[in-house]
Order: C-alpha cells, then structure tokens, then sequence
C-alpha cells in the first residue's frame, strides 16, 4: 500500500528589505525643530539689537549721580525727567522737530516724484543711452558727501539759498532720486510691452498712460520709495549741519550733536535727547509699516 507524501514547497526567495521612507509625522517633526531653532535665532538677534535701546532709555531716566555712581546698566533708583526738559528747552527742540519733518517729507514726496518721471522715461519710454545713464544715476548715489559740500555751499550762496531749508531740500532730493531711478528703471524696464500698446491702441498719450496704468502698478513701490527717503533724509547730518547755520534752521540729528560741545551736559541729558530724537522717526516707521511690508512684498507674488 503505497502512501502518499505531501509535496515540498521550495521556501520563497528572500526579498531585500526596503529603505524605510520618512513618514509625514516625521517630516513635520522635523519642520518643527528647525522653526524653533529659527524662532529662537530671530529673538536672540532681536534681544541684540534692542539692547542698546534699553540702555538708552535707562540711562535718560537717571539722575548724573545715579549713574555716575551706579553705573551705565544699572536701574534708575528713582525717576528722573529733568535730562529730558533740559534737552527739550536748551535745544529749542519744537523748531527742530518741525524743521526735520518738513524737510524729510518734502524730500520724500518730490524725490519719489522725480524717480517715477525719470524712471518711466528710461525704462519705458525707452531713450538711446539707456543703460549708460542708469549707470551713471548708481555711480551719482556713491560719491561721497564730503567731495560736493563746497561746490553745493558756494551755489547754495550765490543763488541766495544760504542758511535755507531749500538748499538742503534741492540736494536731497537730487541724492535720494538717484537712488529711486536706478531702482525704478529696471522695474519699469520689465514693464508689459502689451499692456502699453493696448492703452496706446486706446488713445491713451503718454501722461495719461504713465498715471493711469503704469503709476497704479508701482503704487507699492513708490510708497517704500518715499519711506525711506523720509528715514534717510530724517538722519542725514554732514549736509544740513554744513548749509544750515542758524538754530531756526536746524534738524534734529544737530540739535542732538550740539551736546557734545557743551561742557555742562551729561550723559543722562545726552540719552534722554537721543531717546526724543528717536521717537518721532519710531513712530513714523510704525505707523508706515503695513505700506512698507506690502510695497516689498508686492513683486513677490503674480
């Protein structure tokens, strides 16, 4: 009697193991511990970077024995405020306000203007010589201050100028739109070529097409444009300092240099001019900011 045997199955081939792929947890994971690494790098820089601040404003609320007994970083022991009255009477500080902000604005607001018109006749209007004068713009904004104060003073004098909110007005704006048509030329040298000739088609001359459909489109980066001209005007100080002579005159970056000169300041009443310089410009910037972060951000998405 013959017995059956059950067949022998060969065993399977062993398939080599598979490299295991990172899962989507792991991944975020990840993501997660770099932004933290990322958050913790900007609060650190920005703990740097207010630092000097908070000293600042510590050391304009001490008294002169305060701090030159205790010490730079110490905490004030009591509150004091006579550094900053000091400061607001001796240097006629409301002038000086009132004189920063007309001539920053000023500057802002006719620097911006004439970048838009240089920059959309360069870059739009499409002159012969085009790269070479937007190079010559860019080596314009390099020269230093100090190579064009005398021939700007001695034109400054003969045109009757001399110790006038004008004269600093005139060059800033001539420095700052060098910058903005350097800047604006090659924005509007990408300029839709389309978009131009279907407003032309239309009967649209030139100005109307510059304000109509070329101004709309780089409102945003106008409006950078002219915050930071303000800023940059706001601290300018070799200029002002060397054409504007008298204290009715004057900005506030001297008003705050004049200081140093004066043996009967101290440090406390030189902290507390600084913080009351600084204000006005804190604030703008505050107030400007949504333009600021949406003018940059403004040519990132189509």
């Amino acid at each position: 009697m013959s017995t059956l045997t059950a067949p022998v199955t060969a065993p399977a081939p062993s398939t080599p193991s598979r490299t295991r792929r990172p899962s989507r947890q792991d991944e975020r994971h990840r993501r997660g511990v770099a932004r933290w690494f990322v958050l913790a790098a900007a609060v650190l820089a920005a703990l740097v970077m207010l630092a000097p601040f908070v000293i600042m404003v510590l050391n304009a609320l001490k008294s002169p024995q305060d701090y030159s007994q205790n010490g730079p970083l110490s905490l004030p022991t009591q509150l004091y405020l006579d550094g900053v009255t000091t400061f607001w009477e001796r240097t006629d500080f409301p002038v000086k306000l009132w004189n920063s902000f007309f001539i920053s604005g000023v500057v802002a607001v006719l620097g911006t203007l004439l970048s838009l018109l240089n920059a959309y006749a360069i870059g739009v209007g499409r002159i012969k010589g085009r790269l070479w004068i937007v190079t010559l713009f860019l080596l314009a904004n390099m020269l230093p201050q100090e190579a064009l104060i005398y021939p700007l003073f001695d034109m400054a004098q003969k045109v009757g100028l001399s110790n006038s909110p004008w004269s600093v007005i005139i060059i800033f704006t001539v420095i700052q739109s060098a910058f903005g048509t350097y800047l604006l030329a090659s924005v509007l040298g990408t300029f839709p070529p389309a978009l131009l000739e279907a407003a032309a088609l239309d009967g649209a001359g030139r100005w109307r097409i510059l304000w109509k459909v070329v101004f709309p489109i780089v409102r945003p980066t106008l409006g950078v444009l002219m915050i930071f001209f303000f800023i940059w005007t706001w601290n300018e100080f070799f200029i002002p300092l060397v054409m504007l002579t008298t204290g009715d005159t004057q900005t506030v970056p001297i008003a705050l240099a004049s200081l140093q000169g004066d043996r009967m300041m101290d440090a406390p009443t030189t902290n507390a001019g600084a913080l009351i310089s600084l204000l006005p410009a804190l604030v703008f910037f505050l107030v400007f900011q949504r333009t600021l972060t949406r003018g940059v951000t403004a040519g990132s998405v189509k």
